[in-house]
Order: C-alpha cells, then sequence, then structure tokens
C-alpha cells in the first residue's frame, strides 16, 4: 500500500510538471530517506555508513556559534546610505561624495541581555552600520545613546562582567553592578540615560543613534579633523515607560523585531540623517572636559547634515546575515580613522578580535560581511576560506606578481607630546553632563528616571555602595541626589558628606 501510494504521488507530481529540486546532502548527492535510518533488519543496529544520519547530527550539534559575549540579541537590516553634501574639505571618503550611494546593513541590538532575551529590558541599544564602500567596507559601530560607561578599555571585561548574571547565581544583580560602578564616577551620565525612559526604546525605527566616540577624518591633503556621528531619526525618537514595557513585554518578546520587519513589509521603509559635529586638533583643548573622552557629549558644536540612510529589505536568512555579520571599528576606510579615544583604540582590537573568534579568520568573506571590491592580499588558508587565489606568489613584495601600497592609505600624521605613563586623563569632570541631562528632562522623565534607578538602587544591600551611588547623582545635580536618596531610604547626611 505504501509502494503504491508513494508511485501514485510521484506519478501525480510529474504529470503536472511540480516535481521539486530533490533534497540532498551537503556535497550535493541526493537523499534517498530523510524518514528512516539504514539498520541491520527491522531490529538491527543502525549502520556508521548512513552518512545522511551522521551529517544531519554532527550539522545540527554544531548549529550555534559561540554567542556574542555583548550585542547577543540583534536584528538586521539592509538598506543605502546617499550622501548629500560635500564635504571633501573634511574627508576623502568616497562615501561622503555629494549624491553617493552606497548600499549599508544595519544591526541593532540589546548589549548585555542574552540572545533569548525579551527585546523590552532596559539595556542600551547597539546601532552598527557597516558601508559596503567602493573603497571597502566601514563599520560605524554605535548606540542609541550619545555616551559610554567607561572612558578606558581596560575597564571594559570588568564592566561587562559586573552587569552580566552572577557565575554564582546565574541572575543579574544590582549589588554586583552598582558596586562596580561606585568606583567608576564617569558613569554616571551613561547612567543617567540608561535608567531615564531612553534605555527602553519603543521599538527600532523610533530611537536615534550615534558613534559615540570621536573619529578622524582626513582630507585629500592629509589634514585632520575630529568628528562625532549622531543618526537621527526621521520617524522621531519614541520611548516605553517602565509599565508599558512590561506590558509589551507580557504579550511579544519580539516586538521591536516584528515592528521593523513589519514597516518594511508594508513599504514604510525607516529612514535616518546622518549628522556630524566636526573640531579641529587645535579646539581639543578649548573644553573643561576632554573631548576624547567616550563619557562626554559635544554640547554647543554645531550639527551638520552629511546625508540619508533609508533601510529596505530584510535579510533571507537570519543565521547567515543577521547572526553571522561582523562588525569592527577596526573596519575603516581611507579618509576615516579612529581617535585617540582611549575605549575606541582598544575596541578597534577587541571587536576584531572576537569576530576572529566567533567566525574564523575568514568571516569577512561570508557573503554578509564581504566587501563589494576586489579582495587583494595574501591572507591565506583557514577553515572557511572562499577566496580565489590561483598565483604561484604568496608574498609581498614580489616583482613576479606586484601587489604595491597605496598613498591612499596611509595614517595620517598628527605631532606627538608627553611621556610614557599609565595615569588618568587630566580633564575628567565625570558629573557635570549628568546634571544637565537631568535639568534637560520634563518632569515626568524626571520622575521615571527616580522610579528606574530607586527600582535597582534600593536593592543594594551595601550602605557604602548605595550612598557612594547617590553622592554620584547628588553631585550631577542636586535635587537629582535628593530625591533619589529619599526614594531609596538613604541617609542624606552622609550623602552630602561623601560629595565633599
Amino acid at each position: 500500500m505504501y509502494r503504491f501510494a508513494r508511485n501514485t504521488l510521484l506519478a501525480f507530481a510529474i504529470s503536472n510538471s511540480v516535481l521539486a529540486s530533490p533534497l540532498t546532502k551537503d556535497n550535493g548527492a541526493v537523499v534517498g530517506d530523510n524518514q528512516n535510518s539504514y539498520t541491520a533488519g527491522e531490529n538491527g543496529a543502525v549502520f556508521l555508513q548512513d552518512v545522511h544520519l551522521i551529517q544531519k547530527l554532527q550539522r545540527f550539534a554544531r548549529e550555534r556559534i559561540p554567542e556574542r559575549v555583548v550585542h547577543a540579541r540583534g536584528t538586521g537590516v539592509y538598506g543605502e546610505f546617499k550622501a548629500s553634501r560635500d564635504i571633501s574639505d573634511l574627508t576623502r571618503a568616497k562615501v561622503f561624495h555629494k549624491g553617493e550611494e552606497t548600499p549599508v546593513f544595519v544591526r541593532f541590538s540589546t548589549v548585555i541581555h542574552s540572545k533569548g532575551s525579551p527585546e523590552t529590558l532596559r539595556d542600551p541599544r547597539g546601532f552598527a552600520t557597516k558601508f559596503y564602500t567602493r573603497e571597502g567596507n566601514w563599520d560605524l559601530v554605535g548606540n542609541n545613546l550619545p555616551v559610554f560607561f567607561i572612558r578606558d578599555a581596560i575597564k571594559f571585561p570588568d564592566m561587562v562582567h559586573s552587569l552580566k548574571p552572577s557565575p554564582v547565581t546565574n541572575q543579574q544583580d544590582p549589588n554586583r553592578f552598582f558596586d562596580f560602578f561606585s568606583h567608576i564616577p564617569e558613569s554616571t551620565h551613561m547612567l543617567t540615560w540608561v535608567y531615564s525612559d531612553y534605555g527602553t526604546p519603543a521599538n527600532l525605527r523610533q530611537m536615534d543613534g550615534f558613534g559615540v566616540h570621536a573619529y578622524k577624518f582626513v582630507d585629500a591633503g592629509g589634514d585632520v579633523s575630529y568628528v562625532k556621528f549622531h543618526w537621527k531619526s526621521r520617524q522621531g525618537v519614541q520611548n516605553l515607560t517602565a509599565q508599558e514595557a512590561a506590558k509589551v513585554q507580557s504579550k511579544d518578546f519580539s516586538h521591536a523585531t516584528r515592528d521593523m520587519y513589519k514597516a518594511i513589509a508594508a513599504g514604510n521603509y525607516p529612514q535616518w540623517d546622518l549628522y556630524i559635529k566636526v573640531l579641529k586638533p587645535s579646539q581639543l583643548d578649548d573644553f573643561d572636559f576632554n573631548p576624547l573622552d567616550a563619557t562626554k557629549v559635544w554640547p554647543d558644536i554645531k550639527e551638520v547634515k552629511v546625508g540619508t540612510m533609508t533601510l529596505n529589505r530584510v535579510p533571507d536568512n537570519f543565521f547567515q546575515e543577521t547572526e553571522q555579520s561582523a562588525f569592527a571599528p577596526a573596519n575603516i576606510v581611507p579618509g576615516i580613522e579612529p581617535s585617540e579615544d582611549r575605549l575606541l583604540q582598544g575596541r578597534v582590537f577587541s571587536y576584531s578580535d572576537t569576530q576572529l573568534y566567533r567566525l574564523g579568520a575568514n568571516h569577512q568573506q561570508i557573503p554578509v560581511n564581504r566587501p563589494r571590491v576586489e579582495v587583494n592580499n595574501w591572507n591565506q588558508d583557514g577553515a572557511g576560506n572562499q577566496g580565489n587565489q590561483k598565483s604561484d606568489v604568496n608574498y609581498q613584495p614580489s616583482r613576479q606578481d606586484p601587489r604595491p601600497e597605496s598613498n591612499e592609505g596611509r595614517y595620517s600624521e598628527l605631532p606627538l607630546s608627553g611621556s610614557y605613563q599609565q595615569a588618568a586623563i587630566s580633564k575628567q569632570l565625570p558629573f557635570a553632563q549628568a546634571g544637565d541631562l537631568y535639568r534637560s528632562f520634563s518632569a515626568q522623565e524626571q520622575a521615571n528616571l527616580i522610579s528606574n534607578l530607586a527600582g535597582d538602587l534600593g536593592q543594594v544591600k551595601n550602605s557604602e555602595v548605595k550612598h557612594q551611588m547617590l553622592s554620584h547623582f547628588y553631585q550631577a545635580d542636586k535635587g537629582f541626589g535628593e530625591r533619589l536618596t529619599k526614594a531609596v531610604n538613604g541617609n542624606l547626611k552622609t550623602v552630602v558628606a561623601l560629595s565633599r
């Protein structure tokens, strides 16, 4: 009966010209039976030679690549960036030639929480953009908030460890991360952002993005400017209160991804305008803070629009594209360079190294990461290599197969001063901008911030840690500190004393 039914269906399919392509193994050979293992009789053992069974089990066991330590939960979207302003006086990067259209891939993400976590959780949002420029790939790897918790990359592993779940209880614990931040006064600015409603964006379309760090622009003559990047959402900015976020989370763990995919499917393509702020090297000492400090914004510096990004296509396969996408500040093009920002300097190394660990030495050959220009070097071999090297020469320089350097790729030159050192920057000013931010919030936003902070800080059992944190917010703004101290039943006299 089974054979008759199968043959009948096969004949029907052939007669109606709807026979699909056959199932194959990874080597392309067709699969004979995907329902039953190859056994020695009805009750006998399974044959090791059932290569299809073995391959399925092997591949299944290897479906998970290492999860990103940070930015594990992400959503990727394709689009285009169109430059709208001539800034050749600032940079020779062709991506900013007026009218230039560049394909992009953007990955939005949460920072601390795991891959399967709800998209409503309080967290900075990653906003990473890969520009497939005609000079190679440029990655602008930023967040939805303009600053960060720390200013030196040497503290990055400690910060992440404190924010991640406890190695003992496997639970995120305010006692742990506030213990850490009580030693890091410059974190006050970012904590004020994260615990405001900006820490729970309503969706991905209605939030801004920031490069966070200062970068360098270099023009055709080698002159250097410092620049900060800001993606402004044309959809406006919309956040959730803690109560609204809890309500959304009770119904949908993936509300932000769903919103983005739904908008694109409906043809409502989200757009962001890219703005820059620019400083000349001679201006870096004009402020009471260090402009290369990632915990600071550049107030009172005019923003200039340089282009617009439109996102209009979702990936065909989440794993192959969104999960295997690899971003790193080390991916730069002529005319754009890292600044001396200490946190950025560490990220230039660590992000690339992370992708080598997660995806292998040839991760930039994966289609979502592959440049749209020819790659021409002698990096060779390694797992997953899909290069097309045919020359007997695999070294440089060579007269047989010359591949010369280009002056376009040379780094800029700036004078140096000072001595070798291990010391903090001189202009720290850890609290002032946090106070400015608090005062910029509406009365309701301030009330939400106090409530959100009190919910976590009130759980801290160590009185010294709690009051040290309270003193940071008090030094940012007296009213901020007083209201928060009252909300967590702290001792205001102790807070004032610690603030002196």
